[in-house]
C-alpha cells in the first residue's frame, strides 16, 4: 500500500548505516539517531499487520486513529493526556516550539501513548516562509525555484534530518503547486514557475526525504491556477480537468511516482470538475486514487479553514470532518479553533455517522489501515542519520 525508498541522499546528510536495532522514538529520548531507513519489505509487512490490529478496534477507536489533532502547548504532561484518546496523529506548529532541541525531544515523546505504536507527528517544514524549526537555514523555495533540481534534493536531505532529529515523522513539506504569477498567494513557496521545473524539484524533495521522515505532496488538486489565499476562502478556478492535466496535475504525478507517502488536498475549488472543495470532493480523490495512482495516506489541510472562509455550509468542524472521510480522506486535520474537546468531537461524529449508515464502515476501515500501516512503516528503524555539512553524497 505505501512505499519507502532506501538510497541516495544529499551531501547535507551523512547515512550511518547501522542495520542494528534503532528504535523509532530514539531521537525523542535524546539519541543520536535522527531518523530511519524503510523499504518495499516493510510496507507489505505493515500493510498485513495494519489490517490485523484496524480488524480488531472498535468503531470510536478507528474514528480517533484517522483524527490528526492540535492544541497550542508546550506542555509536555498536557500534550500526553490528549494524545490519550488515542488519535492517530498530532500537528505541531509554532506554538508548540520549545525554545531548546532537548526540550522538543522531550515534547514529541510525550506525544507517544503508546510508544509500542507512535502517532503520526507532523509539522510544517517546507523553509523559508513557513519554517517552525528555526534551526533550519537550509535552501527554501525562494531561492531553489531558480536553482538545478539537485540543490532542492541536498536542502530537503538536511531538512529532513533535521525534523526526523526532533522526533517528528511526517513532513508537510513539499509544496507541489506550481504558478509563475509573482502576485499569487503560493508563489513563494511554490518549487517551480511552470510545471515541468516544478516536477523536477518535487520530485527531487519527494525522493530526498522519503529516505528519513514520510513526506508530503500539497495542496492537491494545486493551489496555482485558484487565485487566493485557502486559509480565508475557498480558492475558485474554472481551470477543466483537460486543462489540469497538461498544467497543475504534473508536479503531482511526479511526486506520487517518487514515492510520496502522504497526499495533502486543498480546499480548493475547481468548478468544471467539482463545486464542493476538493477535500471534500469524491471526484477528486477518486481522480487521486485512479488518475495518479497514489495509495498512500490523503490527509486534509486544516479543516478549520473551511471555517474561516465564512461559508455556513463549511461553519461545523466535524460536519466537515465526517464529509472528507466520505469523500476518500484517510485522516482529517484540524488546527485552526482547535480545543483541546475538538478532536473527540470530531471522533464522535465520525462514529455517529458510521451508526447513522452515512459513513460506510469499510471506508473508515480503509481509512484507518492507510494511517496505521504508516505509523508501523515509522516504528520501523533500520538507520542512524546526522547532519553532517562536510560530508560527500553517499551513492
Amino acid at each position: 500500500m505505501l512505499r519507502r525508498r532506501f538510497g541516495a541522499v544529499g551531501a547535507a546528510v551523512i547515512v550511518a548505516f547501522a542495520l542494528a536495532s534503532a528504535p523509532a522514538s530514539a531521537a525523542a529520548h535524546g539519541s543520536t539517531r535522527v531518523g530511519e531507513a524503510r523499504s518495499d519489505v516493510l510496507s507489505v509487512e505493515s500493510d498485513e499487520r495494519a489490517a490485523d490490529l484496524v480488524a480488531d478496534m472498535t468503531t470510536a477507536e478507528q474514528a480517533a486513529s484517522v483524527v490528526m489533532g492540535h492544541i497550542p502547548t508546550t506542555d509536555a504532561a498536557a500534550l500526553h493526556a490528549y494524545m490519550q484518546q488515542g488519535l492517530g496523529g498530532f500537528i505541531l506548529m509554532g506554538a508548540n516550539i520549545p525554545a531548546t532541541d532537548d526540550e522538543l525531544q522531550t515534547l514529541t515523546a510525550a506525544l507517544l501513548a503508546d510508544p509500542a505504536l507512535p502517532p503520526l507527528i507532523a509539522i510544517d517544514q517546507e523553509g523559508g516562509l513557513v519554517s517552525r524549526l528555526d534551526r533550519d537555514e537550509f535552501p527554501a523555495s525562494t531561492s531553489l525555484k531558480s536553482l538545478p533540481a539537485a540543490d532542492s534534493a541536498a536542502a530537503f536531505s538536511a531538512r529532513a534530518a533535521l525534523v526526523a532529529r526532533a522526533g517528528i515523522n511526517v513532513n508537510f513539506g513539499t509544496v507541489a503547486d506550481v504558478t509563475s504569477d509573482s502576485s499569487s498567494f503560493i508563489y513563494g513557496r511554490a518549487l517551480g514557475t511552470d510545471p515541468q521545473s516544478a516536477a523536477e524539484r518535487v520530485v527531487a524533495a519527494t525522493t530526498a526525504q522519503e529516505q528519513v521522515v514520510a513526506s508530503t505532496l500539497k495542496h492537491f488538486p494545486g493551489h496555482g491556477a485558484a487565485p487566493g489565499d485557502s486559509h480565508h476562502a475557498i480558492p475558485t478556478t474554472g481551470e477543466t480537468i483537460d486543462e489540469w492535466r497538461a498544467t497543475d496535475a504534473v508536479p503531482f504525478v511526479a511526486g506520487v511516482e517518487a514515492g510520496a507517502s502522504l497526499l495533502m488536498f486543498g480546499h480548493l475549488a475547481y468548478t468544471a470538475v467539482d463545486t464542493a472543495p476538493a477535500s471534500l470532493s469524491p471526484r477528486w480523490h477518486e481522480i487521486a486514487r485512479e488518475e495518479l495512482g497514489f495509495d498512500g495516506v490523503i490527509v486534509t489541510d486544516d479543516l478549520g479553514m473551511l471555517q474561516s472562509s465564512g461559508i455556513p455550509e463549511y461553519a461545523d468542524p466535524v460536519r466537515n470532518a465526517v464529509s472528507a472521510v466520505v469523500a476518500g480522506s484517510d485522516l482529517v486535520l484540524m488546527i485552526a479553533g482547535s480545543t483541546p474537546d475538538t478532536a473527540g468531537q470530531i471522533v464522535q461524529g465520525l462514529t455517529a455517522a458510521v451508526d447513522a449508515g452515512t459513513l460506510p464502515v469499510d471506508r473508515l476501515t480503509e481509512a484507518a489501515t492507510r494511517v496505521m500501516s504508516l505509523r508501523l512503516q515509522s516504528t520501523s528503524a533500520t538507520a542512524d542519520w546526522a547532519l553532517c555539512p562536510e560530508c560527500e553524497p553517499v551513492d
